[in-house]
């Protein structure tokens, strides 16, 4: 019993960190992936004309399903539901919202006047067909509709229209300025590590310090200052110009646009990359090179076949977090982006916060959590295939 009772403490210890990791990590991601396939909202709106459409063969107009759509559209209307059900509809199919409006207007003066009196576009299928599909709560709408994909009315999936694809494309853009960042990082942050890692303990100390200090400052604050530094009658600019590197016509735009993203993000980010490449660095033995260069081995060749292997499990770890960071970033592209510097991440937070549009929202976010979870799984395994393990 004594033996158990530390045991239990120890749980005891750990269960409020367990039950906050739940709650703030956990509990959120398992309500986006939910989201991303399941839908009630149209199924609670027009429970009855789901009812019906189970029982339709995809031809002409369901009789019954026309008479549950009355109904549902009364109790609506009665409910001040009806606003919501028609931006709903308008999703799926631009003219419903109108469809929808006039003909609870028109239930409202006449309840009982069918469907097809009231406007000609209720005795076509294709409009009973997607009634049929978005009264489902299960859905696979949104996850392809991030993928630019559009289903037509019968079930056909088809690619969005080229003026209309945008998601897949901002993926590849978010992929590449995160390869793009995780390299410039890799080439400032591994000379800055070694220096760190060489230096003696009082310049050591120091660059360790300018290290760290981004961390105390506010990210707002620092993407402040370089708005301040890059905008076409900033600092940078007004330096070129008083050495006459450039002409007052040719100021170099460097913010609100990708070039200002990119800078931006290789200065937050730089710090993730450099802090685990050092803790690896400072704890390399000597030794190794110093044999390397006992036998006569060429610098470059101590640095190319000896030094440089020995940091990859650093360069990994550094580069995994950078990019992976970089994936998910929303602050920096939403302040210094402009048009052209958004990211996947402000077209999440678009649809959450002004379109109002979750299901779609939570779709981008599964699949860039997916495609963050394949990266983790894989670049390990490939490191190890490749000799990056220490």
């Amino acid at each position: 019993m004594n033996a158990a009772s530390p045991s239990r403490a120890g749980w005891a210890l750990v269960l409020p960190l367990v039950a906050f990791i739940a709650i703030a990590f956990l509990a959120p991601i398992a309500t986006m992936l939910l989201r991303a396939v399941y839908d009630p909202e149209m199924a609670e709106l027009m429970p009855r004309t789901r009812q019906a459409l189970t029982q339709w063969d995809g031809a002409g107009v369901p009789q019954m399903a026309a008479e549950a759509v009355t109904a549902d559209l009364r109790e609506a209307n009665a409910t001040n539901e009806i606003g919501r059900l028609a931006q709903r509809l308008n999703r799926e199919r631009n003219g419903l919202r109108a469809l929808i409006d006039v003909t609870a207007r028109h239930l409202e003066r006449a309840p009982d006047t069918e469907l097809t009196r009231i406007d000609a576009g209720w005795s076509d299928p294709n409009l009973w067909r997607i009634l049929a599909r978005v009264t489902s709560p299960w859905t696979g709408q949104y996850l392809l509709n991030a993928l630019d994909v559009s289903v037509t009315a019968d079930g056909t999936m088809l690619r969005q229209e080229e003026a209309r694809r945008l998601y897949v494309d901002l993926f590849v853009r978010t992929a590449w300025v995160a390869a793009l960042v995780t390299i410039i990082c890799a080439l400032l942050g591994y000379p800055y590590a070694y220096a760190m890692a060489a230096a003696g303990p009082l310049l050591r100390a120091l660059l360790l310090f300018l290290v760290l200090l981004p961390f105390w400052t506010s990210l707002l604050v620092r993407a402040t200052a370089w708005i301040v530094l890059l905008q076409r009658r900033g600092v940078i600019n007004e330096g070129l110009l008083a050495m006459g590197l450039i002409s007052e016509t040719g100021r170099l735009d460097l913010i609100y646009n990708m070039t200002g993203t990119i800078i931006v993000m290789v200065h937050v980010l730089l710090p993730f990359f450099v802090l685990p490449l050092y803790s690896v660095m400072a704890g390399l033995p000597t030794s190794y090179v110093r044999a390397s260069a006992s036998l006569g081995a060429h610098p470059l060749r101590t640095f190319a076949r000896v030094y440089l292997p020995l940091t990859y499990p650093g360069v990994a770890a550094g580069g995994l977090l950078v990019f992976i960071l970089s994936l998910g970033y929303y602050v920096t592209p939403a302040l210094v982006g402009g048009r052209t510097g958004q990211l996947i991440s402000n077209q999440i937070a678009f649809h959450m916060q002004r379109s109002l549009n979750w299901g779609l929202a939570a779709a981008l976010g599964t699949l860039l959590l997916l495609a963050v979870l394949l990266l983790a799984l894989t670049l390990p395994r490939l490191a190890e295939r490749g000799g990056l393990r220490a």
